[in-house]
């Protein structure tokens, strides 16, 4: 602000110094273009709408500036040090901007025209710009190029081509039906709607002359130069929307009544082209090609604003929709060509006697005659007699067959395509049973197998790993967070815990299953992960056979030899189907590394557990003085290198003891060397000669 009121100061003394000169071109004259016709009492600067209805100008990368229309005065943002002695920036020039010489009024006006020909932020703009700020600058380059162009992504181009559809849908159902089943083509209602469908059509031509078109192989980039579009739609699809907004009975009629009119037969061949001229107003009809180009934008509304789910259901009613509508034009012709021959006797109308009947009934008849053919269900109620009817059967019959099979080829596609995890969980399950023949598994373990892929799956088969892993870090956290949230919401563990750590723990938990009977952890085993119930019941149980507790939904296991560094002190068997989240020591000493706290928190709860099933819970002690004495820790390591090679010398037999023992005192010599190698020199007396005496 402190700038703003600078730079006015300046240019009012400025004025009174006389460096500025009315109605002059000296180099005396401001530099600045904002001043090139002022007054000295009011100085107004109007900046040109780039964008809706907001006039934005871009001062610099951090600012940007919206001045309303109505404002008098458009409030500008400059820098202090970015403005030399006349008032411009010292590296490059300020934008020239018109003085306001017309009513705000016009300009308005003027502004609103554009913002609708402009591009909004619709789905579909943002899906080609891919950024506000990038569809700032698509605005920008439309308004410089200069022209009166619409641009495709616009609100005008949006609410014309549905205006278009709609109109094209009752054109390609009213139309057949009065050409058809009714002869007064002169009637007023009839020639108002054909006269404004004509004119709309007609209008929409010339929209499509001045409608930016987007390049196939770059889609970020509209082609706003009016003639690339004009040469483009010529290409295209001019001249058949021409033939198709051309109102060609009128034409025929308004020069037929310009002729001689006492001649009868003049008259009488003005009747019969009257007559003809039904045929050409099917012409018409050509419209129907234009649907394709409203069909690929429909295409593109589904694929932005509906799910996969829903583009799938909006497909196969497109396809319903087709097939009807083909149906209604087969209907139509079945009776307008007997019409346009008179209805001769052999006829089916005259067969049925449907000459002079409500013309309601006659097109139920002639539809359900049509979709009897198309179905290839039968002739309708009557087989056709005459060579026309045959004919138009066996067109009926062509023209639904290529339908029909195309509809169900494409309704059968969309209907897996509905649920392709599921086929693709029974071809898993195909390749399995093959795999178990194939072995020749026994029958109760292909049971297990069979059992354990329709719990784990429920029948959908999907690479979950494969899906998160093409997720970004933030959306893939937000995912897992939500399918673990019952597992959050069941352990009291993480009830209480801070959510960083909760959050942290939880993205690299791994889902697993187990069935019931399954040993999960084995006692005397060197623990790598600890478990997390989601579902089911465990049983804790010691060596003797014996059930210490059993656990449920939100417990844990298997911390604590993680936590201690030792082996299994108790197995863990699976007394029900259990859905259980694992997490690996990998990832349990990383998180708690960085929270010292639950760390303490786990070891208390898992000496208490100790102690509950019979185990020293100081061993949770040693572990700290391992940790704090690393050469307390390589003895330990060298007695139970030790240890475990006399325990395998001790499994020997009875014959051959002499011999085993002394090839095993061997290689516990051997053992105590290589171990020795691997680890760090003890310092102290003690320690050391322990670490270099003789192998007992």
């Amino acid at each position: 602000m402190q700038e703003l009121v600078f730079l006015c100061i300046y240019l009012n003394n400025a004025l009174k110094n006389k460096r500025v000169l009315l109605g002059t071109a000296s180099s005396e004259s401001v530099r600045c273009s904002y001043c090139s016709n002022f007054n000295e009492s009011d100085l107004r600067v109007s900046v040109e709408n780039t964008c809706t209805d907001s006039l934005v100008t871009a001062i610099d990368d951090e600012a940007l500036l919206i001045c309303d229309p109505g404002n008098e005065m458009a409030r500008t943002k400059v820098h202090f040090d970015d403005v030399s002695l006349y008032g411009t920036p010292k590296e490059e020039p300020m934008p020239s901007i018109p003085v306001v010489t017309e009513k705000i009024s016009a300009n308005f006006l003027k502004n609103q025209l554009q913002s609708w020909f402009q591009p909004t932020d619709n789905r579909l703009a943002m899906k080609l710009f891919g950024s506000r700020k990038a569809l700032v600058k698509e605005r920008i380059r439309q308004k410089t190029s200069g022209h009166w162009v619409i641009h495709p992504c616009s609100s005008f181009r949006f609410y014309w081509d549905l205006c278009m559809l709609l109109l094209l849908v009752a054109n390609l159902i009213i139309l057949p039906v009065a050409i058809s089943f009714f002869n007064d083509d002169l009637s007023t209602r009839w020639i108002a709607f054909n006269c404004l469908s004509d004119t709309i059509f007609l209008i929409d031509i010339v929209v499509n002359f001045r409608t930016g078109i987007m390049q196939q192989d770059n889609a970020e980039q509209v082609i706003l130069d009016p003639k690339l579009i004009a040469k483009h739609y010529l290409k295209t699809w001019f001249f058949l929307d021409l033939i198709s907004s051309i109102p060609l009975d009128y034409i025929f009629l308004i020069f037929n009544q310009v002729s001689d009119f006492s001649d009868s037969f003049q008259i009488l061949h003005a009747g019969r082209a009257l007559r003809i001229l039904r045929l050409a107003k099917l012409l018409s009809l050509v419209r129907l090609l234009r649907l394709s180009r409203l069909v690929r934008y429909v295409s593109q509304w589904e694929e932005v604003y509906f799910l996969n789910m829903a583009s799938v259901f909006m497909r196969i009613f497109n396809l319903i929709c087709m097939m009807l509508l083909i149906g209604h034009w087969s209907g139509c012709l079945q009776f307008l060509v007997p019409m346009l021959q008179g209805f001769p006797s052999n006829s089916w109308v005259s067969i049925n006697e449907l000459q002079e009947a409500y013309w309601l009934e006659q097109y139920s008849w002639a539809l359900f005659k049509a979709m009897s053919h198309m179905l290839c269900i039968g002739y309708g109620r009557f087989p056709p007699q005459s060579l026309t009817d045959m004919w138009l059967t066996m067109l009926s019959m062509i023209s639904g067959a290529t339908c029909y099979a195309l509809f169900l080829g494409h309704a059968t596609n969309l209907i897996q395509s509905l649920d392709s995890s599921r086929r693709q969980y029974r071809e898993k399950v195909k390749q399995v049973e093959e795999y178990m023949a194939y072995r020749k598994l026994p029958r109760d373990m292909r049971q297990r197998i069979t059992e354990y892929f329709e719990h784990r799956y429920q029948g959908k088969f999907f690479d979950e790993e494969l899906i998160l892993g093409e997720l970004s870090e933030k959306l893939r956290e937000d995912v897992i967070n939500y399918n673990c949230r019952s597992l959050v919401a069941s352990v009291p563990f993480f009830a209480n815990a801070d959510s960083n750590f909760v959050s942290d723990v939880v993205t690299k938990l791994k889902y697993e299953v187990f069935q019931p009977g399954d040993i999960i952890i084995k006692e005397g085993t060197i623990g790598t992960k600890m478990y997390f119930i989601q579902e089911g019941v465990v049983d804790i149980v010691m060596a003797n056979g014996e059930v210490a507790t059993s656990l449920s939904d939100g417990s844990y296991f298997g911390e604590i030899c993680l936590l201690t560094n030792a082996r299994r002190v108790a197995s863990v068997r699976a007394e029900t189907y259990c859905n259980l989240f694992s997490l690996s020591v990998d990832h349990f000493n990383a998180v708690l590394d960085q929270y010292p706290l639950m760390r303490k928190t786990m070891e208390t709860v898992a000496a208490e557990r100790l102690n509950k099933i019979g185990k020293n819970p100081n061993i949770m002690a040693q572990k700290d003085e391992q940790l704090s004495n690393p050469e307390s820790n390589t003895i330990t390591a060298v007695v139970n290198a030790l240890a475990a090679e006399a325990d395998d010398c001790k499994d020997d037999d009875d014959d051959v003891k002499d011999n085993s023992l002394e090839g095993s005192q061997n290689s516990i010599v051997d053992a105590s060397q290589t171990i020795r190698k691997g680890l760090p020199r003890p310092k102290s007396g003690e320690f050391r000669a322990l670490f270099e005496g003789s192998t007992p």
